[in-house]
């Protein structure tokens, strides 16, 4: 009997996190013991030396935080000595290598596997750990995020000093401070403004060279 691989995908905001923190509650309510992991890139909440993944409405849990080149198969057989694994959870999985991704699919043949994470970076374009879960993982299930108008939210824009970003590095780790959830009607409109103002400041340049 195999397990299955699930992806619950969303934009920042749509409680991911928590959700990925009440799974944990309600397996280990059940008698399971959950290999909570994320990858370390990612270190927003850690503190004393110790990896933590934390909500937004304050739930927290003490995790084990990967490079990009460990092997979860090896973090897998290392825990699963200590303990019996019963599920394993992963927060953050965007930030998996596409390999990672695949050695999780790989322990579905002892565990189900929980992947929580963002779809898209904030150029729209899929990180290349979710690209991979969407194509081989199990089951894809979106939570839902609402814009300031009202509509589903489906864009992580990133934001500078109140103004949207273009351009940059595809990973920039930040919370409320850099992104904002939005429609992308209203990301759109917001694009055209910045596309507008960056020709403004070209053109300025360009005359004063």
């Amino acid at each position: 009997m195999s397990f299955k691989l699930y992806f619950k995908y969303g934009v920042m905001g749509c409680s991911k996190t928590a959700q990925a923190l009440m799974a944990k509650f309600n397996y280990e309510q059940q008698g399971y013991n959950v290999l909570l992991v994320k990858p370390q890139i990612d270190n927003r909440d850690d503190h004393g030396g110790k990896a933590v993944i934390k909500s937004r409405i304050g739930l927290e849990a003490e995790a084990y935080a990967f490079t990009s080149k460990e092997s979860l198969i090896k973090i897998f057989k290392k825990n699963n000595k200590k303990e019996k694994v019963g599920v394993i959870i992963c927060d953050e999985c965007q930030f998996c290598t596409p390999r990672q991704i695949e050695e999780l699919k790989e322990l579905t043949e002892f565990v189900p596997v929980l992947c929580y994470g963002l779809k898209t970076d904030f150029r729209t374009k899929l990180f290349a750990g979710s690209k991979r879960l969407v194509e081989i993982a199990d089951s894809l299930t979106e939570l839902k995020a609402i814009c300031e108008c009202g509509r589903k939210a489906s864009i992580n824009a990133r934001f500078k000093n109140g103004k949207l970003v273009l351009s940059g590095a595809v990973v920039d780790i930040g919370g409320d401070e850099k992104y904002r959830a939005m429609c992308y009607d209203c990301f759109a409109k917001l694009k055209k403004e910045a596309e507008k103002e960056q020709q403004k400041a070209l053109k300025l340049k360009e005359k004063e060279q």
